[in-house]
């Protein structure tokens, strides 16, 4: 299974020894509507792949990469570590590559400042800033991340890549040959990336209810569709979800989150997390 060089946080790459054996084996064009770190993509064997997320920052970033060979994307990156001195411990490097994003907004600079930011969060304020602090002594572009880089690269090339609401994506089309995945954001178990306050929106009761709505319609149309989330956690219970749930499969994970990087998990609560299927 192949690993994105992203670190994503949420991402599914611990758990894909649990998703894949779930999913259909014969999908023509599959959608994922989070595809935040492409963990899931990546590793999935469609005739067509459509990869959305509402980060149009992130996407950008992925469309650019897609366009280069990785020669040059690699030359490129080295070039921009040397340029400024990029370690784990040089803050005042990694500040001014991300004065020059934020004025230029180039795409692989913003790929470097995931690599040597703080647990490689992907954060804008509401003036659409990069705003991430400096991860010292932790993160770092790294001869691991390189070689899942490079393992990584030829797969974008098969992806269509959309930047939009969840709620925009035309899906008209699909039928029961297809396949939607959903990761959204989990609304009990609040994460530095649905919070509110990284330069888009936080996820909402809304949105889990929305999102629940067009499941809902694929499903009358025969689309099949696969949902991750989380059912409990410390204590509290998606109740909207456990409700929803019970109309169709619900899949018990064991997710382990003990080496993990970042701490919007509790490691030690009792967190209840799913994959729900209509097939």
């Amino acid at each position: 299974m192949l690993k994105s060089p992203m670190n994503y946080i949420g991402g599914k790459y611990k758990l894909l020894s649990q998703i894949l054996p779930l999913f259909p084996s014969d999908i023509h064009t599959f959608v994922d509507l989070f595809a935040g770190g492409l963990d899931i993509a990546i590793n999935i064997h469609s005739d067509y792949i459509i990869c959305n997320d509402i980060n149009h920052y992130l996407i950008g970033m992925y469309v650019e990469m897609q366009h280069m060979n990785i020669d040059a994307l690699l030359r490129r990156i080295h070039f921009t570590i040397n340029e400024f001195a990029l370690s784990k411990t040089n803050r005042e490097g990694y500040i001014a590559l991300r004065n020059r994003f934020n004025a230029e907004h180039d795409n692989i600079d913003l790929f470097l400042l995931i690599c040597y930011g703080f647990n490689h969060q992907l954060r804008f304020n509401n003036n659409g800033e990069f705003n991430n602090p400096f991860g010292i002594n932790r993160s770092s572009y790294n001869e691991k991340i390189e070689n899942n880089l490079i393992a990584w690269h030829p797969y974008l090339q098969q992806m269509h890549f959309v930047a939009t609401d969840f709620r925009n994506i035309d899906l008209q089309n699909l039928g029961p040959r297809d396949f939607v995945y959903a990761d959204p954001p989990y609304l009990i178990s609040c994460g530095s990336y649905n919070d509110g306050k990284r330069g888009f929106e936080g996820w909402r009761e809304q949105d889990d209810l929305d999102l629940f709505t067009l499941l809902d319609q694929l499903d009358d149309r025969g689309v099949r569709f696969a949902l991750s989330n989380v059912i409990e956690h410390k204590g509290t219970i998606n109740t909207h979800l456990n409700d929803w749930r019970r109309r169709y499969h619900t899949h018990f994970l064991n997710a382990n989150y003990a080496n993990s990087s970042y701490q919007y998990i509790d490691k030690t609560a009792n967190t209840k997390e799913v994959l729900i299927t209509n097939y």
